[in-house]
């Protein structure tokens, strides 16, 4: 218990912090009369920033990622008399190109990518979604680092041979990922079962696999089983089949039995 409340109250002070420097964000924007911005924000922060922007009625800002579907975006505020444009947002965000040699064609993976730039010492809140093919990825960045990822990224061994460029955000290559959608049937919206159903294992499995923290809850760890799950939220299963997003609730059965339609 003293583990779950911990993590609790570090996730209540992450958010809280978030939130004061989104505030900041606001102010410099009427105080200085000029674009701000944020650095990346994952799913659980967007919603976090998006319903103190409602509360605020704030109007003159966005959430861009770099392309519609991203998942990793920016909070993008601006004077009234300013307009939300390409050339706005390929100041602050770049596209950062990676381009295999044949010889290794298809043998990355997007934890290949996130992981290369995490050993140079890249911090997480300045990379946003990384766009994988089979050639390569497009890494979306903040503009901030290209020279440091210019400079270094050729140490890393496995990327010597590779072609590496910086475009601005137009030039993003994006393939929509393949996406299933399964149809599965639980006793109730705890965290537990749906983490049983989707991993495919024992109930009791499932609380292994949360309490040994495996388990988030949109890009949150999650260590309470019980924690009811609504729709719309992600589930990211560590080593067990990935990222989960519960589409909606399609019914109940007989039994009593939920219905739920997820995508994969």
């Amino acid at each position: 218990m003293d583990k779950i409340n911990e993590l609790t109250k570090m996730q209540k002070d992450e958010e809280k912090l978030l939130l004061a420097k989104v505030n900041d964000k606001l102010k410099f924007c009427i105080a200085r009369n000029r674009p701000e911005n944020t650095d990346f924000l994952d799913l659980s922060e967007q919603a976090s920033v998006s319903n103190l922007l409602e509360k605020k009625k704030t109007e003159n800002a966005i959430l861009f990622g770099g392309y519609e579907d991203a998942e990793r975006k920016v909070l993008f505020v601006l004077p009234e008399e300013i307009e939300f444009s390409n050339k706005l947002y390929d100041q602050v965000l770049k596209v950062f190109r990676i381009t295999l040699p044949k010889d290794q064609w298809g043998t990355y993976e997007h934890k290949t990518y996130l992981g290369a730039l995490m050993k140079l010492g890249m911090k997480r809140e300045k990379v946003g979604d990384i766009l994988v093919r089979h050639d390569g990825a497009d890494i979306i960045i903040m503009s901030e680092v290209e020279k440091f990822l210019m400079q270094n990224i050729n140490g890393l061994t496995r990327f010597q041979k590779a072609k590496i460029e910086i475009k601005n955000i137009d030039e993003l290559i994006y393939v929509p990922p393949k996406k299933e959608i399964l149809k599965i049937n639980v006793p109730s919206m705890r965290l537990d079962c749906l983490v049983g159903e989707l991993a495919r294992c024992s109930r009791n499995a499932a609380v292994d696999l949360i309490s040994e923290e495996r388990v988030f809850v949109d890009f949150k760890e999650e260590l309470v089983g019980s924690k009811q799950i609504k729709e719309g939220s992600y589930i990211t299963i560590r080593g067990k089949g990935g990222r989960f997003k519960i589409n909606k609730i399609l019914g109940t059965s007989k039994s009593g039995r939920i219905n739920l339609e997820v995508e994969h």
